[in-house]
């Protein structure tokens, strides 16, 4: 499912081994299907969050939403997004912490999940 709603270019492959199908005896038939589709992350994420919606949220509810932002540490030539932000863990108003990465930014549904007893993340 990440490998899907990542945005930028994905693998077939990987989605296809991530979802137990290597061993399938025609996996060259779902590479070929899928090879040809195209793809929309923000489509996929707009029907991700109507399905959480219907399931978790009571129709006269509030819709709360939540926001991460994490840095992820890599290095290489290949990574051409990679930037300099203030490392939020190690930095205090005193001390000031830079690191090099990725940012990421994810946009989730807080929503009541009765099974766990409280509030849950549903990231989209």
């Amino acid at each position: 499912m990440g490998a899907i709603l990542a945005p930028g270019k994905r693998t077939v492959t990987a989605c296809l081994r991530v979802m137990g199908l290597s061993d399938e005896v025609h996996f060259q038939n779902y590479h070929r299907l899928l090879n040809r589709a195209v793809w929309s992350s923000r489509q996929v994420a707009r029907i991700l969050l109507r399905l959480l919606l219907d399931v978790f949220v009571a129709p006269d509810a509030a819709v709360v939403l939540g926001i991460d932002e994490t840095i992820e540490r890599r290095r290489g030539t290949q990574i051409a997004a990679r930037g300099i932000y203030r490392d939020a863990v190690r930095s205090s108003k005193e001390f000031f912490v830079k690191t090099s990465g990725l940012r990421w930014i994810s946009l989730m549904l807080l929503a009541p999940i009765p099974w766990i007893g409280g509030c849950g993340p549903c990231p989209f």
